[in-house]
């Protein structure tokens, strides 16, 4: 505080601090009240009760410092409760020096960990209590924020104030991916338990960490990278991986073959108790490039995967070389191939190229016109089919079947081969009389 000309009514330094309880005690006049007001009120206010005893008191005012404000937060935010937030001391303890502005919206999201997927940034209610008032009700879209920039949207708050972030009835997958990556949106680095059931490999409880893949990496690994949601990090030359729909997938063993990629479900507990339910169709992530169906997950999501009524075959094949897709299938190869037993080969392997992964038939033995396909079935039954050879043809259903995870091709004997075996067989027992035989002929 400054007195123009009465610099021994200002105090020491001028400087003086607020009580807590929203007074100021200063010379001569004794306390005064100040809680609630602006500068330049507080500023007329001292004028008034100075000017009865100075003639047109010139006072000026100036907050050094902002008291630290006591706020809540609630509703859709990773750590809810009360804070102590102040305009010198940002999130972390880290100095933020802005002078006497005081703390936003933002900020405030920021030190309480962020905000949840299911937030609704649209519909965020700040309450704030008045001087002889009623409670105030303040209505915030923070999306103006995040979409256009729009600082006016991160209002500053003040002591005593309570932000609540309600629950997103109806979640906006394309909105999602921007929210995702904002400031305001909790960016812990600490795995997320989440839980991936139905048509996949491996269905169970899983540990799902984000990853931090470095630009070597991600040549390396190339467009099976581009279905993971991801996030620059800005000068790092690092690309941080969401925890997302498809990484769960992938960490699941991937989909199986009779899989509806088209009516996948997120189960997702809200802060306020309920469950909410996010459909994820992510045969338009592969036919359109649509990547706002790579919902980004959060902790104690259940992805479900459910089960096809209709399959089409040429959709099967472009679902079989996506990155949600199991790597390999483990195909086994019995009788009379060059080297039989089980191989793990590449999604949409055909027939014919199993064949040759097994080095080709036995010339000698085998049965070359057609070989027994034999396929566990979705819903539990065995079928054997018997599939004519044909090494010239082309991915098809008679003569060259794609094949499925634990498949099984069998290998006939020729008719010379088991008319062979069957005459070694009949005289086997008869090979010791033979030797006797030979050798008196040879001494006789």
């Amino acid at each position: 505080m400054d007195i123009f000309n009465v610099p021994e009514y200002s105090g020491p330094n001028g400087q003086h601090q607020i009580q807590a309880d929203g007074s100021l005690s200063l010379p001569l006049i004794g306390s005064l009240g100040v809680a609630g007001m602006t500068l330049e009120q507080a500023s007329n206010a001292v004028k008034e009760r100075y000017g009865k005893y100075l003639k047109r008191p010139w006072i000026t005012l100036k907050l050094l410092a902002a008291r630290p404000l006591q706020i809540a937060i609630a509703g859709e935010i990773n750590r809810p409760g009360a804070y102590t937030i102040s305009s010198a001391a940002g999130p972390g303890g880290t100095s933020e020096q802005i002078g006497t502005q005081m703390p936003t919206i933002s900020r405030a999201l920021r030190l309480a960990g962020g905000i949840t997927q299911s937030a609704d940034v649209r519909q965020i209610k700040i309450r704030r209590p008045q001087r002889n008032a009623p409670e105030q009700i303040i209505s915030v879209d923070l999306w103006e924020l995040l979409q256009n920039g729009d600082l006016r949207a991160d209002m500053t708050l003040r002591d005593g104030d309570t932000i609540f972030i309600p629950t997103v009835t109806s979640l906006n997958r394309q909105e999602a991916p921007t929210l995702a990556v904002a400031n305001i949106t909790g960016q812990s680095t600490q795995p997320i338990n989440i839980a991936v059931v139905g048509e996949v490999t491996r269905p169970g409880t899983y540990t799902l960490a984000k990853e931090v893949q470095s630009r070597v990496q991600e040549n390396e690994m190339g467009a099976d990278s581009g279905l993971f949601a991801a996030r620059e990090t800005p000068g790092s030359g690092e690309t941080v991986l969401q925890q997302t729909v498809t990484r769960a997938i992938k960490m699941a063993g991937g989909i199986t073959p009779v899989a509806d990629i088209r009516q996948i479900q997120v189960r997702r507990l809200t802060r306020a108790g309920t469950e909410q339910i996010i459909n994820v169709n992510l045969w338009q992530l592969l036919e359109a490039g649509d990547v706002s169906q790579d919902l980004a997950l959060q902790q104690g999501d259940t992805v479900i995967v459910p089960k096809a009524e209709n399959l089409d075959a040429l959709e099967g094949a472009q679902v079989a070389n996506s990155n949600f897709s199991p790597d390999s299938i483990k195909v086994s190869l019995v009788g009379e191939v060059v080297k039989p037993g089980a191989f793990a080969l590449g999604p949409n392997t055909t027939l014919n190229q199993a064949l040759v992964a097994a080095g080709g038939f036995n010339k000698s033995r085998a049965e070359m016109d057609s070989v027994d396909l034999i396929r566990l079935n979705p819903n539990g039954t065995v079928s054997r089919l018997s599939v004519k050879v044909n090494f010239s043809a082309t991915a098809n259903e008679e003569t060259n079947p794609k094949l499925q995870n634990n498949d099984v091709i069998m290998v006939r004997r020729s008719s010379r081969a088991t008319f062979s075996d069957n005459v070694g067989g009949t005289l086997a027992p008869l090979s010791p009389l033979l030797g006797i035989f030979r050798l008196f002929n040879i001494f006789r």
